[in-house]
């Protein structure tokens, strides 16, 4: 179809290890022939059980989809067409695990009847060979994207002239012809079915396609039936079905298929079990094939068509005829532009998370504030401008065009959805700055809706100044403050941006165990929060704060006193915290819940991977009285011990687990780890980037992030480094601790003090 493309094969059994092709197929064989009812028995359980044949494509997929990844992806392909059920297992793998974006990844089912190994939801496309194999489709997988192909056999197999075909092989050109083939193995009732042809009257010869099986076809010619001509491996297959008046098979893969395309009436005679079983009764249904249980069921049926000629010419045509109701060469030309399928898929054990932390009171959803400098544009120019990136971008970004979908006692799942960009955007003119704060908390403490891709932009605008405010909430599902970032940068900024810094990449846990048993101990032993401040009965009302610092002098005030910028962000929240508490608590130490961010620095360009990649401590800040610079440098010395300490690798191997817990154990967990009796508040500080970033020619000023509560806890701090300001965002529930603004008005109050002691 694309003269001078190149084709490269790839063998998926081979991949899997030089000794998985001879063990399956002894494995194969071995179950046909000597334990069909084993084969049955996994066979039936692949459709009883949705669990069972889930864990069987995920077992094969991750040990298939690691392995083909480096081979895949170093051909840079530009379609991908899959024959073969495991390695269509490791493409689904791949893209579950965010490659071959972009590249139409399809899969051709010869089985009539596509059972459950067979399909897979994203895949792009599945070809399978008539409508009551589709309808078979969408019961074993019924989020898979499928229609009814072509046979795939070369174009040897046509139709024919009986009598020129026997004669180019030397048989007699009159006669009926039976022809039995059972694949290149030549396993199952090959006597049993040559016994049978040969007791219907009418029947001249039998020809018996032995394949690599030697033993049958020395057997057969040691009867000396001048009837009977066994053959051995041959490569004139089309030949020999051209021969043949009826076709004799018992698996109904390739050699139907052929028969099929050479216009052959086929009979299904002692299907073999499992897939052959089941292949036979679907293309019986769709009379294509006569099902023959039985010798003497075939026997009959050769003796009808051997006395009826009109009842068998009815059955070549309608074999003819569904062979030629599509065109392989065109299908195989449409691949190329079949559209992206995404499969639901369950979140992971991170993101699904924030689902069951979710309570009425408490949303769990992330976002930012963007401040963007004055210009000439007007709010329906913002709106336009907004709606077409979302239009033209949103759909190569899986973060914004996932919606959630979550059942009463089942894991929460992502499903893809269609991108409408009315349905997330929303604009106001303002004029005041007091009123753009009343419409941000009001934006923030509505939860996100989950009934569409589960993101929101408002643009706040003023016509007088030109100043233009863009807020952005997620649900915190979707992924942690690093990948909302980056994504809201990706989709809406002119330039592409440099993925954000995210830190030194980690091991996976199960590599660390020492560690990890390191960080238990210390989690165990921290036991619960040392007070009880800020923390009780949720309330549905919030109150939100921002500051912005600059970043130029805060730098320097942490390089004199030699902490990190993440170190000082946490002194001055712990001197905050400290100035709110003097004239009401004493206690000497609060406890807050600190996200780091764990990414692996295998994102797109320029935006980090979807989803929440952070691991977690539990800081005890001090806020009892010392001096502000003290302060600072114990908080940082704090952070410090704990990020060395194996507790961040730990928590992450935690949740993990917590992921392995069924759907309703793990939200009753996840609601009682997140939750107040563990920690005070919540104190994230993001990688941000100094790069200027633009929309439309606008520069972004400053960016302010905005935290989600946990249930019970009163407080959350956010921090981002962004150009040139280091951006502040606080939410607190007024019922259970002071307002946001009392917050960030003592956080202003300990920067200044810390700049006006260099």
């Amino acid at each position: 179809m694309w003269p001078g493309c190149e084709v490269e094969w790839l063998d998926a059994l081979r991949i899997m290890g030089r000794w998985v092709p001879s063990t399956f197929n002894w494995i194969y064989a071995t179950n046909v022939e000597s334990t069909p009812w084993l084969y049955d028995f996994f066979y039936d359980s692949l459709w009883r059980y949705r669990w069972f044949a889930n864990a069987c494509r995920r077992f094969v997929g991750a040990w298939c989809g690691p392995l083909m990844r480096r081979e895949v992806l170093g051909a840079h392909p530009d379609l991908i067409v899959s024959t073969y059920p495991l390695g269509t297992a490791g493409l689904d793998w791949m893209r579950r695990h965010g490659d071959l974006a972009g590249v139409p990844v399809t899969a051709i089912v010869s089985d009539f009847a596509p059972h459950p190994f067979w399909v897979y939801p994203d895949a792009d496309l599945h070809y399978v060979m008539s409508e009551a194999s589709l309808r078979a489709m969408y019961r074993a997988e019924p989020d898979a994207v499928g229609a009814v192909g072509a046979p795939p056999v070369r174009r040897e197999f046509r139709p024919r002239d009986r009598s020129a075909a026997r004669a180019e092989f030397g048989l007699p050109t009159t006669g009926f012809t039976a022809l039995i083939s059972c694949g290149a193995l030549g396993f199952g009732a090959m006597e049993r079915a040559a016994d049978a042809a040969l007791r219907a009257d009418g029947v001249s010869r039998v020809l018996v396609v032995c394949g690599r099986n030697d033993r049958t076809r020395r057997a057969l010619a040691e009867r000396g039936d001048p009837r009977l001509v066994p053959i051995g491996w041959t490569d004139d297959m089309p030949g020999l079905l051209a021969c043949s008046d009826v076709v004799v098979t018992n698996a109904g893969g390739a050699t139907a298929l052929e028969a099929l395309a050479c216009g052959r009436a086929v009979t299904m005679f002692e299907p073999i079990a499992g897939h052959g079983r089941a292949n036979a009764e679907l293309m019986a249904e769709s009379e294509l094939a006569e099902l023959c249980p039985h010798a003497t069921d075939l026997t009959g049926t050769l003796r009808r068509w051997t006395d009826d000629s009109a009842e068998l010419a009815e059955r070549e045509e309608r074999a003819l005829k569904h062979a030629c109701t599509a065109d392989l060469d065109d299908q195989v030309a449409a691949l190329a532009d079949v559209p992206q399928h995404h499969g639901p898929r369950s979140l992971r054990p991170q993101d699904a998370f924030f689902v069951h932390a979710t309570t009425p009171e408490v949303p769990q959803q992330t976002g930012a504030i963007l401040h963007l400098e004055e210009s000439a544009r007007t709010l329906e120019e913002w709106r336009g401008l907004l709606a077409e990136r979302i239009r033209s971008r949103a759909t190569e970004l899986p973060m914004l065009s996932r919606r959630l979908v979550t059942r009463p006692g089942r894991r929460p799942q992502w499903i893809h959805d269609e991108v409408h960009a009315p349905d997330h955007v929303s604009c106001r003119e303002l004029h005041s700055a007091e009123v753009d704060d009343e419409v941000l908390a009001e934006f923030f403490a509505d939860p996100v809706r989950t009934d569409r891709p589960p993101w929101q932009l408002l643009v706040l605008h003023d016509s007088i100044t030109g100043r233009a405010i863009l807020a952005a909430k997620m649900h915190h599902s979707l992924g942690d403050g690093v990948a909302v970032t980056s994504n809201l940068v990706h989709l809406l900024c002119d330039e592409q941006q440099p993925k954000p810094a995210s830190g030194k990449v980690n091991r996976p846990w199960y590599r660390r165990v020492p560690e990890v048993l390191r960080g238990l101990t210390g989690l165990a032993l921290s036991g619960a929060a040392p007070s009880r401040c800020w923390t009780g009965t949720s309330s549905p009302e919030r109150s939100f704060g921002h500051l912005s610092l600059p970043a130029a002098q805060a730098r320097a005030i942490a390089r004199d006193h030699g902490v990190t910028s993440t170190g000082l962000m946490l002194g001055l929240v712990a001197e905050a915290l400290h100035r709110t508490h003097r004239e009401r608590n004493p206690a000497a130490r609060f406890r807050v819940m600190v996200p780091r961010t764990a990414r692996t620095g295998r994102g797109g360009a320029g935006m980090s991977e979807p989803g929440n990649h952070t691991l977690s401590m539990s800081l005890d800040l001090p806020i009892g009285p010392m001096p502000t610079p003290w302060r600072v440098r114990a908080a940082a010395r704090a952070l410090l011990q704990l990020e060395t300490s194996g507790q961040p690798i730990a928590t992450g191997a935690v949740m993990t687990a917590m992921g392995l817990l069924p759907a309703g154990l793990h939200r009753w967990v996840v609601r009682r780890v997140y939750h107040r009796r563990f920690f005070n508040a919540i104190v994230s500080v993001l990688p941000g980037q100094r790069r200027p970033a633009h929309i439309d020619g606008v520069r972004i000023t400053e960016v302010l992030p905005v935290l989600s509560l946990a249930d019970g806890v009163g407080l959350a701090v956010g921090a981002i480094g962004w150009g040139e300001h280091f951006g502040f965002g606080v939410t607190t529930d007024p019922a259970l601790a002071p307002r946001a603004e009392v917050f960030t008005e003592h956080l202003r109050d300990a920067f200044a003090e810390m700049r006006a002691r260099r």
